[in-house]
Parts: structure tokens; C-alpha cells; sequence
């Protein structure tokens, strides 16, 4: 057994010295395609940059002078609010609809594939005209017994406005695409949780609220961020219902100073911050959902900064204690 654990890679001895390996010579890994991509990319980067400061056609002193006008605020605010309202309400019955989907009751399958084939055949913009124009089709809406008589009735036109119209538009088509982004993440969960959570004689309701949708969430949030950050977007859509949304707002007054790029600059400089806000809520709700799948939660980005940070400042001799 000795002369075996002598011979283990991990025990043997070093090599004598004055042998050939004393000879031997480190050399680094050397990467010439990188430092040429790198400094292709720097030099394209910095003529971009170039152009965007010394183009006076860029026009950023009236981009400055607009970006935070009261009327494009107000645009910004109705951006946001058609944003929380229709994902909250696209992501609540789009559970529901992928709930439905995965019931054992043929009928509930049916009318959730039914909802999301037709909600995504149609376009959004022809969904949004539908609702705005509801009410040609029916003059009142009654609250009473079904196939009976009603209790209420309140005009359509009186109910259903231009915000209404975009709610019902941008999130009953968002539900459609959110139905499928919750049953994949529900379909993400590994059958034996189930399986150990019925064994355990825990009710079907509390198996989906503690045990499946927790776990799901780390499949469901990247794509349902995505699909936030395109209602950020695809509420612009709503330009012709005339609702003054950022996008209306801009066209309305680069169409009466005729001031196009630098107002669609505005447009996008919003959109970038409104998109990157969200993107940072993303980062830490995955953070949060991956408690239970990794031994060491991802560094926050101040974390992050703090600790290339303490690197510099220990290459140059100062205590490492010095970035707190």
C-alpha cells in the first residue's frame, strides 16, 4: 500500500533541481485577435462619439431645452401608468390563462388556447381601434342575471375612454403572451416537487403558491422583464387613439416646430431611461429568486465596483479596507 500512495500523482516528489525542467520558460498566452478587435472596436466607438458631439445637426441644446418640459413629462408619466396598468393586468389573467391551460378540465384548456390564438393573431393596432370603437357595437353594457334581466347599465361611450381603450388593448394582448410565459415556467419545474409535495399531503392550492410559482420565477422573470420592456415601447402604439403618451406628445411638437430628430431624440432618451430602470429591478428580483438555486448570491453592482476598487487601490500599496 506505501509503494501505491508513493506513486499518486499528488504525493510524488518534486523534481531535483539542476534538472531540464529548471530551464524551462513561462510564457504567457498571448492574444493578438483580441487586442486588434479591442482596439477596432475603441476606434469606432470613439468616431461615433465624435460624430454625436461635433454634428451640430444633432441639435442637443434643444433636445436639452425639451427634455424636461412639462408637456413631455406629463407624456412620460402616461407612459409609465399605461405601463404598470397593463402589465399587472396582462401578467394577472395571463396566470390565470396558463393556470387554465394546465388544468385537467378539457373545457378551461380549450378557452385558454382559444384566448392566446386569437389575441396573438390579431395586431395590436387593430385590437386597439376595436376597443375604441366598442361602442358602435354596444351602446350600453348591463350588470345583471346572465341570459336575465339587469340590475345596471352604464353607456359604453361614457365607460370606455381613450385610456380605457389602451388598457384594454395593451393588456388583454399582453395576457396572451404572458399566459405562455407563465405555463413555461411552470412546465420549468422539476415533476418530483410535486410529486414529494403530494406525498407530504399538502393541498393543491399551497403546492402552486409556495412551491411551484417560487420556483418558476427564476424562468419567468427574465422573459416577463423583456415583455415589460416592451410594453415600455409598445405603449407609442397608442398614438392613434390620440392619448398623449411620450410618442404623441413628441410628434405633436416636433410637428408644430418642425424640430423632427431632436424631439425623436427626446423620445429615445426617455425610453433608454425608463428601460434601464427596469432593467436594474431585474437584476435584483433574480438576484432575490435565486436564493435557493445558487450556494453564493451574484455580487450587487456596487459590490462589484467596491471590490475592482479595493483591487486598484491594493496594487498600489493602500489597505484594502480603505473602499468601505
Amino acid at each position: 500500500m506505501s509503494s501505491s500512495l508513493a506513486s499518486r500523482p499528488e504525493t510524488a516528489a518534486p523534481p531535483p533541481t539542476g534538472t531540464p525542467y529548471d530551464e524551462l520558460r513561462v510564457v504567457p498566452a498571448r492574444h493578438p485577435g483580441r487586442w486588434v478587435a479591442t482596439a477596432a472596436v475603441a476606434v469606432l466607438l470613439a468616431m461615433a462619439l465624435n460624430s454625436l458631439v461635433t454634428n451640430p445637426r444633432w441639435e442637443w441644446d434643444v433636445v436639452g431645452a425639451y427634455l424636461t418640459e412639462e408637456s413631455i413629462v406629463r407624456g412620460v408619466w402616461m407612459t409609465i401608468r399605461l405601463t404598470l396598468v397593463t402589465a399587472v393586468l396582462g401578467f394577472a389573467l395571463g396566470t390565470v390563462l396558463a393556470l387554465m391551460r394546465l388544468s385537467s378540465s378539457p373545457l378551461l384548456q380549450a378557452v385558454s388556447w382559444g384566448y392566446t390564438w386569437v389575441f396573438r393573431s390579431v395586431p395590436l393596432i387593430l385590437q386597439l381601434l376595436l376597443w375604441y370603437n366598442l361602442a358602435y357595437l354596444y351602446q350600453t353594457l348591463d350588470l345583471g342575471i346572465p341570459f336575465g334581466p339587469s340590475f345596471v347599465s352604464v353607456e359604453t361611450l361614457s365607460l370606455i375612454d381613450k385610456f380605457g381603450a389602451a388598457v384594454l388593448g395593451l393588456g388583454l394582448h399582453q395576457a396572451a403572451y404572458s399566459a405562455e410565459i407563465v405555463r413555461g415556467g411552470i412546465l420549468s419545474v422539476d415533476q418530483g416537487q410535486l410529486e414529494a409535495a403530494a406525498s407530504l399531503g399538502i393541498p393543491k392550492r399551497r403546492q402552486t403558491s409556495r412551491i411551484v410559482l417560487p420556483q418558476a420565477m427564476r424562468t419567468i422573470v427574465p422573459t416577463a422583464v423583456n415583455e415589460v420592456i416592451g410594453l415600455f415601447k409598445g405603449t407609442s402604439i397608442v398614438y392613434v387613439l390620440a392619448l398623449g403618451e411620450l410618442f404623441y406628445t413628441v410628434s405633436v411638437i416636433y410637428g408644430r416646430t418642425q424640430r423632427v430628430l431632436p424631439m425623436l431624440l427626446v423620445a429615445a432618451v426617455w425610453y433608454v431611461v425608463l428601460t434601464t430602470v427596469v432593467t436594474v429591478l431585474q437584476y435584483y428580483v433574480e438576484r432575490y429568486y435565486a436564493r435557493g438555486a445558487v450556494r453564493t448570491l451574484p455580487p450587487t453592482p456596487w459590490q462589484r465596483v467596491r471590490g475592482e476598487l479595493g483591487d486598484v487601490l491594493a496594487r498600489f500599496g493602500a489597505p484594502r479596507g480603505a473602499t468601505r
